[in-house]
C-alpha cells in the first residue's frame, strides 16, 4: 500500500495535471499595486487619483479655453488701447487661471482620506443576547462571532450611530462613508465629485473650497472684463458686438457657467458656516434637528481655514507582501501550485502557459504519447504495469526539449536526483 500512495504522486509526460502542495514563495510590492479601491495612480503611488480621473479632461478644457481665449484676445489688442491696463488685466487672468489649475490638481491628485482597510473582522466587544439579523453582521467562517450593524458612540455630548462597513471590514469613524465609486471609507466624507474626478474629504475639501471660488471668481473676472473691452471702443455696441465675437462668447459663457460655480461655492459656504458635509446635509437634515459638530460660525470657518490639514493614514508606497497565486488576477489550486512556475502565468480556462513574455510554452499536451500509452497497455497483465513507464528514444528526445524551454521538473525528476 505504500507503494501505492507514493507513486500516485509520481507524473509522466503524458499527465496534464501535477499533484504538488508546494506553495510559491511571496513576493514584494507596493500597496498601490494590490489596494483594493478603484483609485488610479500616477508616480509610484504619489499621486491619488479616483476611478473617474479621466473627467479631468474635460474640465480642464471647459475652464483653460475661454480662459486662455480670453488672455490671447487681451494680449492683441495691448498696443491699440491703454497698454498699462490691458497688461495689468492680462496679468491678473494669467494669475486666475493657473491658480484655479493649481487647486483643481490639489483636489483630485491627493489622498481624501481614505481610511485603511481591515484584513479580518474585529474581534467582538460584548456578546448579543438578541439574534437579529439586521443588528449583527456574521461572519461565515467564524459564525459565533456575531458583530452589531451600528453601535453608539458620544461625539461633543451627543450620541451618534456609526455603521459597519461589510467591504472595509471596520466601524466607520464618525463623519465617515464609504464611496461607492472609488470603493473607499473616506474620513469626513462629503460626495464624490464626477468633475474634479475625486472624493471630497478631510484631506482635499479646503482646496475643493478654493478650487470653486476661484473658478467663480475667474468667471466675474472674464465676464466683466469682456464687457471693458466692448465698451472700450468706439461706435456703435451692436455694431461693435458683431466684429468682436470672441468677447460676445466669453460673456454668454460666463454668464451661464457663474450660476454653476457660484451657486455651488454660496452652497459650499453655508455649509462650511453650519459645519456639515454634503452628505449629512441631505441625509440627516441639521437644519430640523440638533447639530453636533457645529461650534458656531466663526469658530466654524476657523476651523477649516486655521486647523492643520490631517496627515494621510495609508502610505501607498509602502512595501507589502502578495502571493505570487493571486498575481494578475489569476487563481491556481493546490494541484497546479507544483506545476506552475512562478515565472509563467497559467490559463485556467485553456491550460496553457505563457511565459513573462506573453509567449505561449509548449505543454504536456503537445508530446506524442502514444508510445507511452501502448507499453502500459502491453504491460497490464504484470503486477507493476500502472508503476512503470517506459518511452522510446524518440519520446524521450521531445520530453528533453520541452523541458530546456519551460524550466519547469517535474517530481519525477527532482525524486530521481
Amino acid at each position: 500500500m505504500s507503494t501505492n500512495s507514493s507513486n500516485r504522486n509520481l507524473v509522466s509526460p503524458s499527465s496534464s495535471v501535477v499533484v504538488s502542495m508546494e506553495h510559491s514563495n511571496p513576493r514584494t510590492r507596493r500597496l498601490y499595486q494590490v489596494w483594493k479601491g478603484n483609485n488610479k495612480f500616477l508616480f509610484g503611488g504619489r499621486l491619488v487619483f479616483g476611478q473617474d480621473a479621466s473627467s479631468l479632461f474635460l474640465t480642464t478644457l471647459l475652464i483653460g479655453g475661454p480662459a486662455i481665449m480670453f488672455c490671447i484676445r487681451t494680449l492683441l489688442r495691448i498696443e491699440e488701447q491703454d497698454p498699462f491696463f490691458n497688461h495689468c488685466v492680462l496679468i491678473g487672468g494669467a494669475i486666475l487661471t493657473t491658480l484655479n489649475f493649481m487647486f483643481l490638481f490639489m483636489t483630485s491628485s491627493r489622498d481624501p482620506g481614505i481610511i485603511p482597510r481591515n484584513s479580518q473582522l474585529p474581534e467582538s466587544e460584548g456578546a448579543l443576547n438578541i439574534s437579529t439579523s439586521s443588528m449583527e453582521w456574521v461572519n461565515n467562517k467564524t459564525p459565533n462571532l456575531k458583530l452589531p450593524r451600528m453601535k453608539d458612540v458620544i461625539v461633543n455630548g451627543h450620541r451618534v450611530k456609526v455603521k459597519f462597513c461589510d467591504t472595509c471590514l471596520l466601524y466607520r469613524p464618525p463623519r465617515a462613508s464609504h464611496c461607492s465609486i472609488c470603493n473607499n471609507c473616506v474620513h469626513k466624507f462629503d460626495h464624490h465629485c464626477p468633475w474634479v474626478g475625486q472624493c471630497i474629504g478631510a484631506r482635499n475639501y479646503p482646496f475643493f473650497i478654493m478650487f470653486i471660488s476661484s473658478s467663480t471668481l475667474l468667471c466675474i473676472y472674464v465676464f466683466a472684463f469682456s464687457w471693458v473691452n466692448l465698451l472700450r471702443q468706439k461706435g456703435r455696441l451692436w455694431s461693435i458686438m458683431s466684429h468682436d465675437i470672441v468677447s460676445v462668447a466669453l460673456i454668454v459663457y460666463c454668464f451661464i457657467a457663474v450660476w454653476f460655480v457660484g451657486g455651488l461655492t454660496v452652497f459650499h459656504l453655508y455649509l462650511i458656516s453650519t459645519n456639515q458635509t454634503t452628505y449629512e446635509n441631505f441625509r440627516y437634515r441639521y437644519d430640523k434637528k440638533e447639530n453636533p459638530y457645529t461650534k458656531g460660525i466663526i469658530a466654524n470657518f476657523k476651523e477649516l481655514s486655521c486647523f492643520k490639514i490631517p496627515s494621510s493614514l495609508i502610505n501607498f508606497r509602502s512595501l507589502v507582501t502578495e502571493e505570487d497565486d493571486f498575481q494578475d488576477g489569476s487563481f491556481t489550486s493546490d494541484l497546479e501550485k507544483g506545476f506552475v512556475h512562478s515565472s509563467h502565468k497559467f490559463d485556467m480556462d485553456k491550460g496553457t502557459m505563457y511565459g513573462k513574455d506573453g509567449a505561449r510554452v509548449p505543454s504536456l499536451h503537445d508530446l506524442d504519447c502514444n508510445g507511452v500509452e501502448d507499453n502500459l497497455k502491453k504491460k497490464a497483465g504484470s503486477k507493476e504495469a500502472g508503476f512503470e513507464i517506459f518511452a522510446n528514444a524518440d519520446q524521450d528526445h521531445k520530453y528533453s526539449q520541452w523541458k530546456s524551454k519551460t524550466g519547469v521538473n517535474s517530481p519525477l525528476d527532482e525524486r530521481n536526483q
